[in-house]
């Protein structure tokens, strides 16, 4: 009986910030594109697999990370690196990636000259609400994907694919959930329409996508590996996982007004807030409270200070934030957010 491959085992970390409204990652390039940091991990020399992380991430970054949780595990043959580059050169390993998202204030200075940040929303440009629909989903993704439906083997089969595109992007009596990033990539993936499909098909020699490759170039930056899968998970953790904990102020200053705050909701969920609904959920829902002084803003009157408060900061209460969006059918607002584009998906 053969011997089954090895496994080895990798450690990928999602360091996300909001800087000047944007929500960012840490990248490292490498010789097959642009990553997330990453390395094998050792049991011979690492206690635990976070601990692993943190010393690959200050070796390739040259930046310690601080709050980290365990994202997922992905295990997908054929959406990893080539498996001689991350097992030590051996190409016949079975590679296990061990995702995690850590959460920082501020991007730190990247010291190692191949780190960099780069914002969520070029790997993702659909995700991004705050200015309207955006214009690659209503152009380009949602006619390839009804081209995609349409084509499929059998009714059953197409019937199973637009009621799945429906769900995930929002459609008919479906709202648009911004924690179904992943899904929406992964059926982005699955109609080739993202780069890393056509380059894993043709790594196992399968035939190319029936999709057309420009729009697969257009619709974002493509990433190394499976990690701009990833990354998608990331973003809908950290969205989902906003209403229920309070990480959103692991990502803010120790004292922020809450227009900062609002900001900073609104670029990781990716649409507006209603502001006023939104600020009175925070502080009557005793998420912050006064530190007393003001911040001068570049217009009208100074702004006060608030700080997450201190239950929050003692004991990590179980308190997320409401999310308040702006009424629906106001401008980058996705509440039925693509009943427009619903008609290829009619039938």
């Amino acid at each position: 009986m053969p011997h089954p491959p090895p496994i080895a085992i990798v450690l990928n970390a999602v360091l996300a910030v909001v800087e000047d409204g944007q929500p960012k990652s840490l990248c490292v390039r490498r010789a097959d594109g642009l990553g997330l940091p990453y390395g094998p991990f050792d049991p011979a020399q690492h206690r635990t697999f976070e601990l692993g992380l943190r010393q690959w991430v200050a070796e390739q970054t040259n930046v310690t990370l601080g709050y980290v949780e365990q994202l997922y595990t992905f295990g997908d043959k054929g959406r990893e690196a080539p498996a001689a580059a991350i097992a030590g050169g051996d190409a016949a390993a079975r590679v296990v990636s061990v995702g995690y998202l850590a959460l920082s204030a501020e991007p730190a200075k990247v010291a190692a000259k191949d780190a960099l940040w780069r914002g969520w929303y070029e790997f993702f440009p659909w995700e991004d609400w705050r200015r309207g629909e955006p214009a690659i989903l209503k152009d380009l993704i949602m006619p390839a994907l009804a081209f995609w439906a349409g084509r499929a083997d059998s009714d059953a089969a197409g019937k199973d694919r637009r009621a799945r595109i429906a769900i995930a992007f929002g459609l008919g009596d479906s709202f648009w959930e911004e924690e179904r990033a992943l899904e929406r990539y992964e059926l982005m993936y699955e109609a080739g329409l993202v780069e890393e499909a056509w380059r894993d098909r043709a790594a196992a020699g399968g035939p190319a996508p029936r999709a057309d490759p420009a729009i697969a170039k257009a619709a974002g930056l493509a990433m190394t590996s499976d990690h701009r899968r990833i990354l998608a998970t990331a973003i809908g953790r950290l969205r989902g996982k906003l209403k229920y904990r309070p990480v959103i102020f692991e990502l803010m200053p120790a004292e922020f007004t809450l227009l900062a705050l609002q900001r900073t909701v609104e670029a990781i969920v990716g649409f507006a807030l209603h502001k006023q609904n939104f600020r009175r959920s925070v502080v009557e829902g005793g998420l912050v409270e006064k530190t007393g002084a003001t911040a001068q803003q570049a217009s009208g009157r100074p702004a006060a200070l608030f700080r997450a408060a201190p239950a929050l900061r003692a004991d990590g209460a179980a308190t997320g934030l409401t999310i308040p969006r702006l009424r629906a059918g106001s401008p980058g607002i996705p509440a039925k957010a693509l009943q427009g584009s619903a008609a290829p998906f009619a039938k």
